[in-house]
This record gives structure tokens, sequence and C-alpha cells, in this order.
């Protein structure tokens, strides 16, 4: 069974910074994708970002580009999403996920991943 576990959510004021982690059991992380997703109040679970299993390519939501940047150490079993220049739309309960196919291209589809995070609050406010 694996497990991920987020952290490093908060509230921020709107302009700031916050870079999230995702810890996760198990000893075949360095084989999968992972991805980040969130969800706002009365909305439905969206893609943020995802990495390929060696971290060889990411891909963004456009509305992060630029801003946002997924990275993973596969030494921690961890992998991180670096939120800069943080908006008020920005606010979101964010979970970490990892793929459901071992060595896959990164996706945006949440059907694609089979394990998720409980979540971390982000609260941006303006």
């Amino acid at each position: 069974q694996v497990q991920l576990v987020e952290s490093g959510g908060g509230l921020v004021q709107a302009g700031g910074s916050l870079r999230l982690s995702c810890a996760a059991s198990g000893r075949t992380f360095s084989s999968y994708g992972m991805g980040w997703f969130r969800q706002a109040p009365g909305k439905e679970r969206d893609f943020v970002a995802a990495i390929t299993w060696n971290g060889g390519r990411q891909s963004y939501t456009d509305s992060v580009k630029g801003r946002f940047t997924i990275s993973r150490d596969n030494a921690k079993n961890t992998v991180y999403l670096q939120m800069n220049s943080l908006k008020p739309e920005d606010t979101a309960v964010y979970y970490c996920a990892r793929a459901r196919t071992y060595y896959s291209p990164s996706s945006y589809l949440p059907d694609d991943y089979s394990y998720w995070g409980q979540g971390t609050q982000v609260t941006v406010s303006s």
C-alpha cells in the first residue's frame, strides 16, 4: 500500500510563495510519475502539474505556467511544488497523486492516478 503525505500549505498574501512537499512510502516511488491537483470549494479537482518518473519532463496547466515548478527527489521519495507569485485564485486544497502505471508519460487526467494524499490547504489573501 502506498501512502502520500502532503505538507507545506498555509496562508500567504498575494505575490508570496509556498513550497509544497509530498512524501511517499514504498520502494517503487522512482518508477512512477507524480502529479499535483487542486480543488477549490464547490469546484472539481483540477490538474496543476505533473512530472515523469525520472523527472525528465514536466507539464503544467496554463494558469500556473511560469509561476509554479514541480520537481522530485527520488532518493527522498518526495515530490515538490514550488509556488511563486501566488494569486487569490490559487486558493484550494492541493493534492499529490501517484500515476497508475509505472514509467508512463505525465498525465493531466485524475483517472490516470491511483493513489492520492489527504491534501493540504493553500489560502492566498488579497
